[in-house]
């Protein structure tokens, strides 16, 4: 907590006062706790979806057998936009050529904090994603234009499980 009782990050800017930023953070899931509520994205759109532009569902990528892999990548991006979408959907394109991987979720708050985890069986995997030609041109242009900053993990799974509603 800041001296005014606003909570920040280590950056010390305030949580939701991003600079160029105008949301304000969500509420918290109980006072317990200081972890945002995520808002849903409809599974489709209200409106029509323009070219490239990015559809998000609201389902899970499936549990798989453990050990695998969660690659985590969290980012803030800039005003800059230009070509983003396209990019993003073709690197969603094709990492999925990649031999183990297994799926990823991806979700962005209204305050623009983006928040993308990919899922692999191994650590070759990642390794290949890591060093593809076109997925490592992408991410020096997003260095370069699309992000203010970012975060990368990698971690394993050790235990994993999903729930579906049998009615849906």
């Amino acid at each position: 907590m800041e001296a005014d009782g606003k909570d920040s990050d280590p950056s010390r800017i305030p949580l939701g006062k991003v600079p160029g930023r105008a949301a304000q953070p969500g509420p918290t899931v109980d006072d317990m706790s200081d972890h945002r509520i995520a808002p849903v994205v409809p599974d489709v759109p209200a409106a029509p979806v323009e070219a490239g532009e990015a559809v998000t569902s609201v389902f899970p990528v499936v549990a798989h057998e453990p050990p695998y892999y969660a690659v985590v990548f969290t980012s803030l991006r800039t005003e800059e936009d230009t070509g983003y979408n396209a990019t993003a959907e073709r690197m969603g394109e094709l990492v999925q050529e990649i031999p183990g991987f297994l799926g990823e979720d991806s979700a962005r708050t209204p305050g623009g904090l983006s928040i993308t985890i990919a899922y692999f069986r191994d650590l070759a995997g990642i390794e290949r994603w890591r060093q593809n030609a076109e997925h490592r041109k992408a991410k020096e242009h997003g260095r370069a234009h699309w992000y203010e900053r970012y975060s990368l993990h990698i971690a394993r799974v050790e235990h994993s499980h999903g729930f579906q509603r049998a009615d849906r």
